[in-house]
């Protein structure tokens, strides 16, 4: 990304501020659909998206560049995110990903209320998938990114993304079109 380019630069050349005044305007939107999505709840989305750039501004003299910007805001991001959560329901576990809670608490397929009505129950499939296909589906086919981008963001094999990417599409069709699925 062009804009990302600029930012490192200005990292490099040791003006934090003034990188800190790109990354807000690059990021806010993208910062706060994804606290949004994954917190559920519009304040709480615009208090963790705060937050994050709190956490963003102390840090960045010490970005290094092994990941991406973009991969490094989504990280703090979903980190303050998943904090909030775990404050706001210590009992939640997000390690067995058949807990109803862990799954609508950790959704990240949301980009706010939609218009669409298709869109709408589109989300709603997402959303019953276990949290990291949740995330492999949004990552890769709302913010279109590779699947390279997908595994580093997520941690993950680049294997498992795409055996998780393909787990979805799978029982999204089951559950979309169910006498299709067994007719085939």
């Amino acid at each position: 990304m062009a804009m990302d380019d600029g930012i490192e630069r200005q990292l490099a050349a040791g003006r934090h501020a003034r990188a800190f005044d790109l990354v807000v305007p690059a990021y806010k939107d993208r910062v706060f659909r994804l606290a949004y999505s994954i917190l559920k709840d519009r304040a709480a989305a615009e208090d963790a998206a705060q937050e994050t750039f709190v956490r963003v501004w102390k840090a960045l003299p010490g970005f290094d560049g092994r990941a991406a910007l973009g991969t490094w805001i989504y990280a703090i991001t979903r980190n303050t995110c998943l904090m909030e959560l775990r404050r706001r329901r210590p009992t939640v576990s997000f390690d067995d990903p058949d807990s109803t809670e862990a799954q609508h608490a950790a959704a990240s397929i949301a980009t706010g209320p939609a218009e669409d009505p298709e869109r709408d129950n589109l989300l709603r499939l997402v959303e019953a998938l276990p949290r990291n296909q949740q995330e492999a589906v949004r990552l890769f086919y709302l913010e279109d990114r590779s699947y390279e981008t997908v595994a580093e963001q997520l941690g993950m094999p680049l294997g498992t993304v795409k055996n998780l990417l393909h787990r979805a599409r799978k029982r999204l069709m089951e559950v979309a079109r169910p006498d299709e699925v067994k007719a085939a």
